[in-house]
């Protein structure tokens, strides 16, 4: 028998490979990080010698979760400023906040407590967008998250740079630092086409292809930014993205609310990625993103969560859930985001999205052990007809029992392994009293 580090076993493996291949009594052999084979149970452990079994009968096996959008720090403002909308909400209270407190302590305290409650949420990777991205890269790596990060543009001072040219460059010292790391991705990420003027976005561009990197921008998230761009451009955001030969694969938009059929067709054209942060949207009403549209078109969409400051968690099962039924509500069509469609969206399709692809999303031989198990054993579980329906409609975060990124076990029977949950929550509490002040 060939010696692995795991077996990971359930009642239900779902590969989300391109057959979306669904393995009953299913396991997952695992070895120096990397998935050895998928298969039937009875078969892989007459083959292997692993060194820990993990799940078992009652468990659903799967890739690990991606969320595609969030800005992790910003949990220590969570409930700081609710029901308000996008533009009295970020300038009159969460930008105000962010010149107050940010510094490189609070983001490394900051992301420690989103990386704890993304894994026990089972989510594996995560794409940010912030300032201080070599405090939120190290966070993230200390925890064992996979992460993209990316380092934030504005044409306007903060605490972190006095402008973009200043940002420019800590963004290259910052995708140099970190361009060979394991775990972390480095990209830029331009906040969005209200605070980044054309040229700015112009070398934006110019430093993503010089380094070969991710571009992340917020793009089309409200009314009000629609008419901001036409007036001040002459075209819509996606049009003017375009034309500044912006746009291209290698591009992650984010929230993409307020398209007209064009600029799904532009989107779908230049295979642009969109991250869907339905449950943010709706808490700034900002609107609904007509997804089905868009990958219809064939546009490359996944989940969101935008930061726990407007949605107010960081739970992509919960993002899949409100999608799949909000956007049968709005169309008006039951069979709208089914439940295989938004379980794709938050593995494989957001692994496309980040250009990760090639590393994670799905269960297959050769790909980083990013592996999630579920108990099944639960009231809201039982019974079980369609294990695709449960975790589409039923599962929570609450639910996640194992947890492994690149094969390494950091979540186990509900327990984190690799880092003192108690103490990151009293720092989180503290950081609190100081903002509550």
């Amino acid at each position: 028998m060939e010696k692995i580090d795991y077996i990971v076993l359930g009642d239900y493996v779902l590969t989300m490979n391109h057959a979306l291949e669904t393995i009953r009594d299913g396991a997952v052999a695992v070895k120096d990080g990397k998935i050895s084979e998928v298969g039937e149970s009875k078969t892989l452990l007459k083959k292997y010698d692993a060194k820990t079994v993990i799940g078992g009968t009652d468990r659903a096996v799967l890739p690990g979760l991606i969320n595609t959008h969030t800005h992790a720090a910003m949990v220590y403002f969570r409930g700081l400023a609710d029901d308000l909308p996008l533009k009295d909400w970020l300038e009159g209270h969460i930008w105000p906040a962010e010149a107050r407190w940010l510094s490189p302590q609070f983001v490394s305290d900051a992301v420690e407590l989103a990386c704890l409650e993304m894994l026990k949420a089972g989510v594996t990777t995560f794409c940010d967008m912030y300032f201080y991205t070599g405090s939120t890269a190290a966070a993230s790596r200390k925890m064992g998250l996979r992460a993209v990060v990316g380092a934030g543009i504005v044409d306007f001072p903060t605490v972190s740079g006095k402008g973009a040219d200043d940002y420019l460059a800590n963004a290259e010292q910052f995708i140099s630092e970190w361009k060979n790391d394991e775990l972390i991705t480095p990209c830029i990420a331009p906040h969005s086409t209200y605070a980044c003027g054309p040229e700015t976005l112009k070398k934006v561009r110019t430093v993503a292809d010089r380094n070969g990197v991710m571009m992340q921008i917020h793009l089309s998230e409200t009314e009000w930014e629609v008419n901001e761009i036409i007036s001040k451009q002459g075209k819509r955001p996606v049009k003017y993205l375009e034309a500044l030969g912006f746009l291209d694969g290698r591009v992650i938009a984010s929230h993409c609310v307020r398209l007209d059929a064009g600029e799904i067709e532009t989107l779908a054209r230049m295979k642009v990625g969109v991250s869907h942060c339905l449950e943010s949207n709706l808490k700034l009403a900002s609107g609904i993103a007509p997804v089905p549209e868009m990958l219809k078109a064939g546009v490359k969409v996944s989940f969101g969560t935008d930061g726990a400051a407007s949605n107010n968690d960081l739970s992509i099962l919960s993002e899949m859930s409100t999608a799949a039924k909000v956007h049968k509500a709005v169309t008006g069509d039951p069979t709208a985001m089914n439940a295989k469609t938004v379980l794709l969206m938050a593995t494989r399709s957001g692994a496309e999205v980040l250009g990760l692809g090639d590393k994670t999303g799905s269960l297959e031989k050769g790909k980083h052990a990013d592996i999630i198990t579920l108990d099944l054993r639960k009231p809201h579980l039982v019974p079980l007809y369609d294990i695709y329906s449960h975790l589409a409609y039923t599962a929570t975060s609450a639910d996640i029992e194992s947890v492994l990124i690149g094969g390494r076990l950091l979540i186990d029977k509900k327990v984190a392994l690799a880092c003192n949950e108690e103490e990151i929550i009293k720092k989180a509490r503290k950081w609190g009293d100081k903002i509550r002040l």
